[in-house]
């Protein structure tokens, strides 16, 4: 596979969007901007649970995080997501290369 100047996501980025929790986080604040307490109206965990996931996708730069009065309001900040969609960007197109390679052989067979 050739060389691409896309420069690689901080490896943050990739263990925050491991997390199936964390992925629906971002989901919901992609939404709307939101409270720990309003997230946390949408999981079955406790607010320290979802505060600990906001602290790792605050940490990896795809949350931001903003004090309004006593609450804190979060945000989802996508530019590490796109820095990650152009460096996989690659890939996808090698598979889809690949697929349509099995997909041309698979016809010549039923032909």
């Amino acid at each position: 596979m050739p060389t691409y100047n896309v420069p690689v996501p901080g490896p943050d980025v990739f263990s925050a969007l491991s997390s199936p929790v964390r992925r629906s986080l971002l989901e919901l604040l992609g939404e709307q901007p939101q409270t720990v307490e309003e997230l946390a109206g949408h999981f079955d965990m406790r607010r320290p649970s979802v505060s600990q996931h906001l602290r790792i996708l605050k940490d990896s730069g795809l949350v931001r995080e903003q004090r309004s009065g006593r609450h804190r309001v979060y945000r989802i900040d996508a530019r590490p997501l796109r820095e990650a969609a152009d460096w996989l960007h690659p890939f996808e197109r090698f598979w889809r290369e690949r697929l349509n390679s099995l997909a041309e052989l698979l016809d010549e067979d039923n032909a």
